[in-house]
């Protein structure tokens, strides 16, 4: 059986340094249950972005998304 991740898209302000972007200081942060590890990297990423959150739509600040891939603990609650 393969094994699971998340794929956790995070939507960070630009004048965040990308080693700052982080879930704690991102302004959104979206995420998937994916297969594989390979799953966090193709074409998700389009899909969780295209709806903009309300902090976005009321803010102009120009922001970057950042990907980050975790394994799925066993027996968690998918959420």
């Amino acid at each position: 059986m393969a094994q699971a991740f998340v794929a956790v898209l995070l939507v960070c302000l630009a004048d965040i340094p990308r080693e700052g972007c982080t879930e704690a200081t991102a302004t959104d942060v979206r995420s998937i249950v994916v297969e594989g590890e390979l799953g966090c990297t193709i074409g998700w990423q389009e899909l969780v972005a295209r709806a903009p959150s309300e902090e976005q739509r009321a803010s102009d600040a120009p922001v970057y998304l950042k990907t980050t891939c975790r394994r799925l603990k066993p027996g968690a609650a998918q959420r």
